[in-house]
């Protein structure tokens, strides 16, 4: 993606962050993972693909790795890749539950993490700033600002945790646990 030998990253400003979907890299040195319940992820990427692509997919087309991203590798793949850290990145994971349920303390370890000093009240205002809800009316507002993203198709969706118990048919949860189970559990989301 960034040429034949090395990635090329214009600097704005030092640090400087960037989001990514992609497995590590030597030159990732720094490295804030964000994970999420597998479950959860896969109905969130299929209404995401459906979307982006505007074709009709079920969701086990999804779970199965025919379709999208999971065609390219798994969630529990992607993660496991990560966890396992082969370049010996500085890295930093949080939750997307733990981020829900108690951002201002996940903002504290992020700024820790990056070497930043801020108030309680500060990371506060940001946590109200990023809430889900602040979002949805963000985008409802000023639109998302992809020019791939259907107008016509929220981006900010559910933002639930759990969600996958209400839209993961049975048949599908088992499938993916079959692949990702041992994945879930080493994370917590599995007893």
């Amino acid at each position: 993606n960034y040429g034949p030998k090395r990635p090329y990253f214009k600097r704005y400003s030092t640090p400087m962050f960037f989001k990514s979907h992609d497995l590590p890299q030597p030159y990732f040195k720094r490295v804030v993972y964000l994970i999420r319940d597998g479950r959860d992820v896969m109905v969130s990427y299929f209404h995401h693909f459906k979307a982006m692509e505007g074709k009709e997919v079920d969701l086990m087309q999804v779970v199965k790795g025919k379709v999208g991203v999971p065609a390219v590798y798994k969630w529990h793949q992607h993660v496991e890749t990560w966890l396992a850290n082969p370049f010996a990145a500085q890295m930093l994971a949080i939750k997307y539950e733990d981020l829900k349920n108690n951002p201002v303390n996940e903002l504290r370890r992020f700024c820790a993490f990056a070497g930043v000093e801020r108030e309680g009240a500060w990371l506060q205002r940001i946590a109200d700033k990023a809430s889900f809800e602040n979002m949805r009316q963000k985008e409802a507002t000023n639109g998302m600002g992809l020019l791939a993203w259907p107008k016509d198709k929220a981006f900010v969706r559910r933002g639930q945790v759990g969600s996958h118990k209400d839209e993961m048919p049975p048949e599908v949860l088992e499938v993916f646990l079959r692949e990702a189970g041992d994945t879930l559990r080493k994370l917590g989301y599995l007893e």
